[in-house]
């Protein structure tokens, strides 16, 4: 007997608002396929629920109360002076430059002249272009085959960054990949990249989410970020969310080749519902990963961190330090999740997630895992969470700091061990700021 799937509101409006939109996305014939199949697959899925392994602590299905219609070639007119006040404290990196506004490439407002050995396409043009092969490579991107927010964003993309690093060339500069929401219409703004590293290239690349002041509030962002690091090659990637009130749904699909090293932060501050995946391979034996975040959640925020790290061949080295920061209502979840294929000896994975309790009423959900198929390794994980310790509280005031003020010195140094791992000092000066500005009294 086959019984009938009750479609909610917002899974209908999400296929409806596809079909509104669909001959307006960039791409020819076979990328339209693409995102019908995508679409469908959606529609056969429906949004994640707490029933799904993977979503226990964020239910989608309930969360997403309604959906915004998709932005789809928009020309909101902007300055770069707009620009520099939506990027803070970022704004103080010497840095090449690439920004989207509401889900469009503004050439305008980018900069990167000088910059030997980068490549850069904005993905409406790739896509539209029949000698390049981004549209082929659409079908192989992955994560789980089942990701519904990446069959999403494979649907509804508009347009992101296609990068390419030629082999051996390093990055004079941090590059900024900024994405900036403006204008009064609350929008779904659907944003994909695509990094190739070349073999023993290296670079830092901060991907910052931004919200001008003035523009439209609760807007909501599906995001897709395909990094391939070559042989030998070295990646700095920094994600900052820093949308306030905004929905933000973030996947990274990460395959490392032989000797290679990604070094990933995320910083999550703003947004009143934030997942941020990731989906790491080691493809290469000698790989090594690093990925640390901090999320900074406050009133009803819903912060999600959830990785799975996935050592497919011998002798790599994967660590994960997450550090949140909760207060009033605010809930933080921590999801990690590393493999060990059974010849992928030598494997050495270790994660940690904390959390700093400021409100009673504050929730941290840890669900660390560890699936060991192999005899030869080194593995394991922890979580915590905890208020202010009384005694350094004590000890601040005894020396005659003011009890607010101690806790503000006290949190900022709890969150800094995790943004002291951002080796560029302007990017990691840059997040510093951003998270004393949010945990300022």
């Amino acid at each position: 007997m086959n019984v009938a799937v009750m479609r909610t509101k917002v899974e209908q409006a999400l296929s409806d608002n596809f079909e509104a939109v669909a001959e307006q996305l960039p791409g020819g014939k076979a990328v339209s396929e693409v995102r019908r199949k995508a679409i469908g697959r959606f529609a056969e899925l429906g949004l994640p629920h707490r029933r799904i392994e993977e979503w226990k602590y964020t239910d989608l299905r309930a969360a997403l109360k309604d959906v915004a219609l998709p932005a789809v070639g928009d020309a909101t007119r902007i300055t770069i002076a707009d620009v520099i006040v939506a990027m803070g404290p970022l704004e103080g990196i010497d840095a090449y430059r690439v920004t989207f506004v509401n889900g469009t490439y503004r050439p305008e407002l980018s900069n990167i002249k000088g910059a030997a050995g980068l490549e850069m396409k904005p993905l409406a043009g790739a896509l539209a272009d029949a000698q390049d092969k981004v549209g082929e490579n659409l079908t192989r991107f992955g994560g789980p085959g089942d990701d519904v927010l990446i069959a999403l964003n494979t649907a509804y993309m508009t347009d992101g960054a296609v990068l390419r690093i030629a082999p051996g060339k390093a990055l004079a500069k941090p590059l900024l990949v900024l994405f900036v929401r403006a204008g009064s219409e609350r929008r779904l703004i659907a944003t994909r990249n695509m990094i190739s590293v070349g073999r023993g290239a290296s670079a830092t690349i901060v991907e910052a989410f931004l919200t001008l002041p003035g523009a439209a509030g609760a807007g909501q962002a599906n995001t897709a970020t395909e990094i391939v690091v070559g042989e030998g090659a070295a990646v700095s990637h920094v994600k900052c969310a820093l949308e306030a009130g905004a929905v933000h749904l973030a996947s990274s699909v990460i395959a490392l080749d032989t000797n290679a090293t990604y070094r990933g932060f995320q910083l999550t501050a703003g947004p009143a519902l934030a997942r941020n995946q990731i989906f790491a391979t080691f493809n290469g034996e000698g790989g090594k990963l690093d990925l640390s975040g901090a999320f900074l959640g406050r009133g009803g925020d819903h912060i999600d961190s959830t990785l799975v790290v996935d050592h497919a061949v011998p002798r790599c080295e994967s660590r994960e330090l997450y550090k949140g920061v909760l207060d009033d209502e605010a809930k933080g979840e921590f999801q990690g999740k590393v493999i060990v294929r059974p010849h992928a000896q030598k494997s050495d994975g270790k994660q940690m997630a904390q959390a700093l309790m400021l409100s009673p009423d504050a929730e941290f959900d840890s669900k660390p895992e560890l699936e060991i198929y192999a005899d030869d390794v080194v593995c394991g994980h922890g979580s915590t969470s905890a208020e202010i310790d009384d005694d350094h509280l004590f000890y601040c005031k005894s020396r005659g700091i003011p009890e607010q003020q101690a806790r503000a010195l006290l949190t900022e140094a709890f969150v800094g061990e995790a943004i002291e791992k951002v080796e560029n000092e302007a990017v990691r000066e840059a997040l510093m700021s951003m998270a004393r500005q949010w945990l300022k009294p």
